[in-house]
């Protein structure tokens, strides 16, 4: 089977990782950097050139930065009307990325979450802070990914100036719910073809409260309570991801989804776990095509 994985960097620990798990499965493997890529459309033959060739595949996976979603979820689209497998579909991608759009599904799929607010740059700041509880609150870029653009505001004062800077900026934010009870942790559920692959417990470093490993936060192996595993395997499939990690907090009231993740990286899940994630990835993309 030929499998193309979209990457920018072949050098990144996931993509070796496929690359080397496809390999093992006897599959022929290519790395195609999809931001030059360039798409032809045309009736009843849509067609992927890339480096002077048409782009030929049985399956794609997908390894999207946040930062080129438009793009690359244009290329994914164009595999689609090619009738290509891919891992990880145009329009889930899209979904994921949409912080606001992506809460508001898990919310409607009747999935546990901080509580979260977001308004339109409104200037009644201090109604904004109340409505998730007063401080000490999160604070959120609708863009931000790995940890950057959240922020601690530990008083009402704080949280006031921030709203009101980043409102000034007319950079979009979340006000959020913080949960005293997580202590800086949260939980990572690597999920492939609707079933747990891993989990980990992620656990920020100290004078941190983002628990992300690029933050310096720390990894270790953890077993899913039944209530954590369906609350994870809920909120991949409301978001359409075959491939998916989902972060949430353990709370008093239970599991409360932060993010569902659709191009999770491999090294945290398995360094934790010490399970062969990339080798669950291949096999997925086998039982599809």
């Amino acid at each position: 089977m030929k499998i193309v994985i979209l990457s920018r960097d072949p050098g990144l620990y996931s993509t070796k990782r496929i690359v080397q798990a496809a390999e093992e499965r006897k599959h022929e493997v290519e790395i195609i950097d999809h931001s030059k890529c360039t798409l032809e459309i045309e009736k009843k033959n849509p067609r992927v050139f890339y480096k002077g060739r048409y782009v030929e595949a049985d399956a794609i996976i997908p390894r999207i930065g946040a930062s080129v979603t438009f793009y690359g979820s244009a290329v994914v689209r164009q595999f689609e009307m090619m009738k290509v497998f891919t891992a990880v579909e145009s329009q889930a991608l899209v979904r994921s990325r949409d912080k606001l759009r992506s809460l508001q599904i898990l919310s409607r799929a009747g999935l546990g979450m901080p509580k979260t607010v977001f308004t339109n740059y409104a200037r009644d700041v201090d109604e904004v802070i109340s409505s998730v509880g007063g401080a000490p609150l999160i604070l959120k870029l609708l863009e931000g990914t790995q940890g950057l653009g959240v922020i601690l505001c530990e008083t009402e004062g704080a949280a006031k100036s921030v709203i009101e800077a980043f409102n000034g900026l007319q950079a979009r934010v979340i006000a959020q719910e913080f949960i005293p009870e997580s202590k800086g942790a949260d939980i990572r559920a690597f999920i492939v073809d609707n079933l747990v692959v891993g989990a980990m417990k992620r656990q920020a470093k100290e004078g941190e409260f983002r628990s992300n490993l690029h933050r310096g936060g720390t990894a270790t192996l953890i077993q899913l309570t039944d209530e954590e595993e369906v609350t994870a395997l809920k909120a991949a499939k409301s978001l359409g991801l075959g491939i998916a990690g989902v972060d949430m907090l353990q709370s008093k009231r239970g599991p409360l989804v932060l993010e569902v993740n659709s191009s999770p990286g491999l090294e945290g899940i398995e360094g934790a776990t010490k399970k062969d994630i990339a080798r669950e990835i291949i096999k997925y993309v086998e039982r599809n095509v």
